[in-house]
């Protein structure tokens, strides 16, 4: 690799790391890069994939404050995801991918869409379990089921292609939690690293990552997510909540048309 391709990959990662850490949006700045440097794109999707965990330990650095007493939480969704990140991976090494990428597009506009009308789709919602709480004493199953199903298939489109895998994780989260954005993304973070961890062993060892490359913009990953965290909790939420959503929206766009 040449060290211009590297110090592109390197500039690429802080720009992943931050738009990662703070909309979900890593690999809008990553993937290209990778197949700008030359990789093809099966190396280019895993060798991003691989690169993309550093990610998860940068925003768990820098989100500390806002991660403090959600241990619990993190443990269940994780596993969560993990066991969905780990069918993705099986099925982007044993199946082709391009009946699965015409969908992508529509689920990131879908996850884009949702977090546009959290408040009031998560309204409507809680009243419903409310309603069905305290008619038949079984609000808590239904509110979880729904739940754990989403993160597990949102792990597995992580596992298996992964663009905007946060995006779709922070709508979920975000209509299942009454709380600040802020805990939300940074809950986000680790979830989606779930998947992206057990994906990234199963490349490691099964799939062509170019580890130059990884290396490049893993480094580049770590130093763009530590300071993610610190701008979400500078920003006003709801126009953070409208700037990731319209993001999405474009990256959606993008897809749609590269895909047709």
């Amino acid at each position: 690799m040449s060290a211009g391709s590297a110090l592109l990959l390197a500039v690429a990662g802080v720009a992943s790391g931050l738009a990662g850490s703070i909309a979900g949006l890593a690999s809008l700045f990553s993937y290209p890069a990778l197949l700008a440097a030359g990789l093809p794109p099966v190396a280019a999707n895993v060798t991003n994939t691989v690169a993309l965990f550093s990610n998860t330990l940068g925003t768990a650095a820098g989100s500390r404050e806002e991660l403090r007493g959600q241990r619990r939480r993190l443990g269940r969704l994780s596993l969560l995801s993990a066991l969905g990140g780990s069918a993705g991976a099986a099925l982007l090494l044993g199946t082709p991918s391009s009946a699965f990428e015409r969908v992508v597009p529509w689920l990131i506009a879908l996850g884009s869409v949702l977090i546009l009308v959290r408040e009031p789709l998560r309204r409507v919602t809680e009243g419903r379990m409310a309603d069905d709480a305290s008619a038949d004493g079984r609000g808590d199953w239904r509110t979880a089921l729904p739940l754990t199903c989403a993160v597990v298939l949102v792990g597995l489109y992580g596992g298996y292609f992964g663009a905007a895998s946060g995006v779709l994780m922070l709508a979920v989260l975000s209509l299942s939690a009454d709380e600040p954005l802020r805990v939300t993304n940074a809950v986000k973070n680790i979830v989606t690293g779930a998947a992206n961890l057990v994906a990234a062993i199963a490349y490691v060892f099964l799939a062509p990552v170019d580890w130059w490359a990884a290396v490049a913009l893993g480094l580049g990953c770590l130093a763009g997510s530590r300071m993610g965290p610190a701008v979400v909790r500078r920003l006003p939420e709801k126009p953070l909540r409208i700037a990731i959503a319209l993001a999405g929206l474009g990256l959606a766009v993008s897809l749609w048309y590269g895909t047709g």
